[in-house]
């Protein structure tokens, strides 16, 4: 499970940790493996973009690679 992303850089945490708001609303209820692993993959792509975007590139490899271990290469 993800968990709330505290960089101090607000634009960067404040992305993610929306992204994290929308995963457990979307793993909710009985979802099947694979749409759990879909909202993963999402939520794990909204934050590396933002680690590029606002946090000037640092704090790729946790999210690159765990879109890795679901499969979804590294980006």
């Amino acid at each position: 499970m993800s968990s709330v992303i505290q960089t101090g850089v607000k634009a960067h945490d404040d992305a993610c940790n929306k992204g994290l708001v929308a995963l457990q609303a979307a793993i909710a209820g009985t979802p099947t493996q694979p749409q759990v692993n879909s909202a993963y993959i999402t939520h794990y792509r909204n934050c590396l973009a933002s680690a590029k975007t606002n946090n000037g590139g640092n704090g790729l490899e946790p999210f690159a690679s765990a879109l890795r271990s679901l499969g979804a290469g590294g980006a």
